[in-house]
């Protein structure tokens, strides 16, 4: 059976997954066998699921019933199988309106850890986007996190930010970034001290974060969001038609997919890692790679040879 684990490819997994009706029902467990992992977020110490849930392109459906139809069900699966963070941001079109809907809808508000993000310039400016993305999200008058999209007036937001958090309106604040072109300046931020989190893009395609930003969001005490962990997609089309290593079966990893976020989650300094996705079976797969063992060091160095001779 170890061996066939080795052989699976993402696709073939995902038969699995779509063949088993508890990994895709809302009051049904997502999987008997493991248990989503948590980390502490430093600050607080409050414990945060490892998987969460990126929303860039795959909510942004506006009112169209069918697509929001699976998203219904990628919500419930993602809340089923423990899962918390949902990350947005108004750069995102309808997507935080979608999250709003569908987790009111499934009575979902009080289990979920809302995240959103300010992508403007100004004080004034920057206050009625955070107010409508609140409205949007159906947060009742407090988010977990807002952070400060790209760096975008990051000053100015910083300040409001530290206000809001201190009147209670929201409870964590965050930078973010997508490119390694980006990563001196995240650092330059992270190393004020003002941030509980930082979003930041890692993964075996772009692994630069660890070189310097994983290790002070360590000493700073500051949570790591990790987006982009499949590279927009990229690296599937490297491992397509290619069958997992026979020793990722120690790990359990059953599709690349897990292979790429048990790569990510090996890393102690990653808190949450939020791939984006409208299908539920991609969300079961991805859940899967929360659960069991993690590689350590030589494990991590042993994937990423691997995948860099693909």
């Amino acid at each position: 059976m170890a061996n066939g684990i080795g052989l699976f490819t993402r696709r073939r997994a995902l038969r699995l997954l779509a063949a088993a009706p508890a990994l895709l029902t809302m009051n049904t467990p997502a999987s008997a066998a493991t248990t989503l992992a948590t980390r502490p977020i430093p600050r607080s110490a409050e414990a945060l699921p490892v998987i969460g849930l990126g929303t860039w392109r795959v909510f942004d459906v506006g009112a169209d019933a069918a697509a929001r139809a699976r998203l219904r069900e990628v919500l419930s699966l993602f809340s089923a199988g423990g899962a918390k963070l949902v990350d947005s941001s108004p750069m995102y079109g309808s997507a935080e309106s979608v999250v709003g809907d569908l987790s009111h809808a499934l009575g979902l508000r009080a289990k979920l850890f809302l995240a959103t993000k300010v992508w403007t310039q100004g004080q004034e400016d920057g206050i009625a986007q955070m107010e409508r993305s609140m409205a949007r999200m159906q947060a009742g008058g407090r988010l977990d996190l807002i952070q400060v999209h790209n760096l975008v007036d990051v000053e100015t937001h910083t300040k409001t930010l530290l206000e809001w958090k201190a009147a209670g309106r929201v409870r964590y604040l965050g930078i973010t970034h997508y490119s390694a072109s980006a990563h001196g300046a995240l650092e330059r931020w992270l190393g004020r001290g003002d941030y509980d989190f930082m979003q930041v893009n890692y993964s075996l395609d772009e692994p630069e974060a660890a070189a310097r930003l994983l290790p002070l969001a360590q000493e700073k005490r500051t949570a790591v969001i990790v987006n982009r962990p499949f590279g927009e997609g990229g690296m599937f089309s490297r491992v397509r038609g290619k069958p997992l290593p026979p020793w990722a079966a120690e790990l359990g990893i059953a599709s690349w997919a897990q292979y790429f976020l048990k790569w990510i989650l090996g890393h102690p300094a990653v808190t949450c890692v939020i791939p984006g996705t409208g299908n539920p079976k991609h969300m079961a797969d991805n859940l899967a790679a929360g659960g069991g063992a993690l590689p350590d060091e030589a494990m991590r160095q042993r994937m990423a040879k691997h995948f860099d001779s693909l």
